[in-house]
């Protein structure tokens, strides 16, 4: 992990970073293309497996590349494992609040919220299905909140889809146990709004892009949730990329790089 350019390079500054809640960790980083506007938005989530010592700054990277590319791009900061009320709820909570602020936004950034793609690494990528899917969460659930802000779509890299089976293979040292507070057999309920592969159909369109050498998820998770996702009606394929690990599909300077940027646009 450490080898990789785009964890090591300090990362480009954001044109604004902005409080979307009181906390210390309720902020996003806003970075806008040239021209007026309005521009079309990808919200970045970043990975890490949820826990407190990775940050959004390596994703500043992708951040920046997708905003040379034509893109506004709001990042994510969020609370985490080892953060007071991090985990299972106050993770989600913080995400889509986030996202929402979006709404708050908008007029002052001329942003095109008509024109909104959910993206996310890793950990990230389990966050940005699962903020696509809040539509489908039940109406009084812990995690509801009224009229969440609804992407064209999601792409998601490298995703950690489906929790229970991320929780089976102890992906990163068991770390979904630490997450969600306990094992899905004795936490169904909440396993169930969490994650996306209990979600499915999400009723949007989403493209699953992951390296086939990934060593920190399986492909085969992303595989599985497309071929599921589309067996149940959705608009959903998944892209697997040979040769690729786990960091290429957010290296710009990558190969595998513009199959992101192809995604994205794709949905926009």
């Amino acid at each position: 992990m450490s080898s990789m350019w785009v964890l090591d390079e300090p990362s480009p500054s954001p044109d604004a970073r902005i409080a979307y809640g009181p906390g210390p960790y309720h902020f996003g980083d806003l970075r806008l293309p040239s021209g007026p506007g309005p521009h079309p938005v990808v919200v970045v989530v970043h990975g890490g497996f949820w826990r407190a010592k990775y940050d959004l700054g390596y994703m500043g990277h992708v951040c920046a590349a997708l905003t040379a590319s034509g893109f506004a791009t709001w990042s994510l900061e969020y609370r985490r494992i080892g953060h007071e009320g991090g985990g299972f709820p106050g993770t989600f909570e913080d995400v889509a609040l986030g996202v929402d602020h979006l709404r708050a936004l908008a007029g002052k950034y001329s942003l095109d919220l008509s024109r909104l793609v959910f993206t996310g690494h890793s950990a990230g990528g389990h966050l940005a299905l699962w903020l696509g899917a809040r539509h489908r969460l039940p109406g009084r659930g812990v995690l509801c909140r009224g009229n969440p802000l609804r992407p064209r779509g999601v792409v998601a890299l490298a995703a950690v889809s489906h929790l229970p089976r991320a929780f089976e293979l102890r992906l990163s040292d068991g770390v979904v146990e630490s997450f969600m507070g306990g094992a899905p057999e004795a936490l169904a309920v909440p396993y169930s709004l969490a994650s996306p592969s209990a979600l499915q159909p999400l009723g949007l369109p989403q493209v699953l892009i992951h390296g086939v050498e990934d060593d920190t998820v399986p492909v085969a998770m992303s595989e599985d949730f497309s071929a599921r996702g589309g067996s149940l009606g959705d608009d959903v394929r998944a892209v697997s990329l040979p040769g690729a690990g786990h960091f290429e599909i957010v290296d710009p300077r990558s190969r595998e790089w513009p199959h992101v940027v192809e995604a994205i646009r794709s949905l926009m």
